[in-house]
């Protein structure tokens, strides 16, 4: 609607609007170009423009922090650009959603209309920073974006003794229940259902409050995120797109330890969804006062909530989850029949490692037999899987016997993995013996770092994680572990 009333910005005349939001949609525009596209999408864009019960102007902002934020840097400028284009002369007042309610929008009031509460700022919205996605119900573009895994749900978590407490836990977090714990913090071994849990957890709640803001990030995504935003300046951006989140998962939270200012800023962004009710994640492979690299302040923040071991499975629980996942593939048409219970229980027996290992060993096995697997036997398994399956006769893989290999293989002397010589062409080789040591011996993270010149636990599982990462993207790194394993199993 356009009033008689005309006022004058920026030297040029304007004719004076009455509909709220189409003021806001020029004076957005402007306000934009002014502030930058960073603190627009983080303070401006998620709020909208309301009338309240008296008839008064109000910008209602997601949070009480973006609110603080928009009186302290913005309001005087938006109440200017507003008079301008108002041929009413309103002035705005800025108020988080929780002072607020669910008040409809200012032009639907207006209008008479109070069923559309929707805001009406979707066409001046930039996406969240990368790290930090919403899901939504759209379709694997939104899984893939968000860093989910769609197979990952509770449909498809096989329930154990050793995972049934923390199964229950997160379902109730799924639920939005009330009376939750919060954070609630998942650990336990590399392998074993942590990331399913926050996947599932995801999902479902996701399902349940489809307008909700739901967050999932890995540790080691938060930091590079974080890192980018500090480089590019848009801290305030990332960190927003954090602290108006309804629910924040955060995965593998020990690969925080060590970075001062990520610490602090996962410390406050904490402190913040906690303050305004939010539901908080994680997991780690350790307990929070376990984390002894982590900041003494974060790990008690950490260990403030609920605290849900997820152990190992027993062996009852490992020849459940193969034959879940040979269901799994048979859907996709991979294979045809069940496997004989013999073959799972020699393929669950020869597989001592984690889960991933026994899915692995199930995939190489369904991939080998097909449309053959009911007739498979167990000798023909064995022989179909060959170097997937470890343990039964095999001949015992010592550290001594991985550590003289790996130097043999490097050109290096056995006691430069022992060393405190760091250079690459130390430290990468040394990694692949740790990781080495850990796919083929027993032995727990302390014990190998102590056969490596009595390193910290936290060091191997470094080790171990860099080479997990870098041998998908590295051709060379991979066939170095290939032929370091041929090698060692003769």
């Amino acid at each position: 609607m356009v009033g008689g009333a005309t006022a004058m910005t920026g030297g040029t005349k304007t004719s004076g609007l009455t509909d709220p939001d189409r003021i806001w949609s020029e004076a957005s525009v402007r306000l934009r170009a002014e502030i930058g596209d960073g603190p627009f999408s983080s303070y401006i864009a998620p709020s909208a423009v309301r009338l309240d019960n008296a008839g008064h102007l109000i910008l209602v902002t997601p949070t009480a922090y973006a609110r603080d934020w928009v009186r302290k840097n913005a309001l005087r400028r938006m109440n200017e650009l507003w008079l301008g284009l108002d041929g009413l002369s309103r002035r705005l007042e800025v108020r988080c959603r929780a002072e607020v309610g669910s008040a409809p929008p200012a032009s639907a009031l207006a209008a008479g209309n109070v069923v559309d509460a929707a805001p009406r700022l979707a066409a001046f919205a930039t996406p969240a920073p990368v790290g930090a996605v919403s899901i939504s119900a759209d379709g694997a573009r939104a899984v893939r974006a968000a860093g989910l895994q769609d197979r990952l749900t509770f449909d498809s978590f096989v329930e154990g003794q050793g995972n049934a407490f923390a199964l229950a836990i997160a379902k109730q977090v799924a639920s939005w229940a009330d009376g939750h714990f919060n954070p609630v913090f998942f650990c336990g071994p590399y392998g074993y259902g942590k990331t399913h849990l926050l996947n599932a957890i995801a999902w479902e709640a996701q399902r349940l409050r489809p307008q909700a803001k739901v967050v999932y990030l890995t540790a080691e995504r938060f930091l590079s995120t974080f890192v980018k935003a500090m480089q590019d300046r848009s801290t305030a951006a990332f960190k927003e797109s954090l602290r108006s989140a309804d629910m924040l998962l955060l995965d593998d939270v020990q690969f925080v330890g060590g970075k001062t200012s990520t610490q602090e800023e996962l410390l406050s962004t904490l402190t913040a969804l906690i303050e305004d009710g939010k539901r908080i994640v994680f997991s780690a492979d350790r307990a929070p006062m376990a984390l002894t690299e982590v900041e003494p302040r974060l790990r008690s923040h950490l260990a403030a909530g609920l605290t849900c071991p997820v152990e190992a499975g027993d062996r009852e629980l490992k020849i459940a989850v193969a034959r879940n996942r040979l269901k799994a593939l048979s859907a996709l048409g991979v294979v045809q029949g069940e496997a004989a219970p013999e073959v799972l229980a020699q393929l669950v027996d020869r597989t001592p490692g984690s889960m991933r290992e026994l899915e692995g060993a199930v995939n190489t096995l369904a991939a080998a037999a097909g449309s053959r697997l009911s007739s498979v036997s167990v000798d023909e398994a064995s022989t179909l899987l060959g170097a997937a399956l470890r343990g039964g006769p095999e001949r015992r893989i010592t550290v001594d016997e991985i550590q003289k290999t790996v130097a043999d293989h490097f050109n290096m002397k056995q006691a430069d993995l022992l060393s405190e010589r760091r250079t690459r062409s130390v430290a990468r080789p040394r990694q692949i013996a740790m990781y080495l040591c850990k796919q083929h011996t027993t032995r727990s993270y302390p014990d190998i770092g102590r056969r490596f010149g009595g390193r910290d636990h936290t060091t191997v599982l470094h080790g171990v994680r860099k080479i997990e990462e870098l041998m998908p993207q590295d051709d060379q790194i991979a066939r170095d572990v290939e032929a370091l394993t041929r090698k060692l199993r003769g």
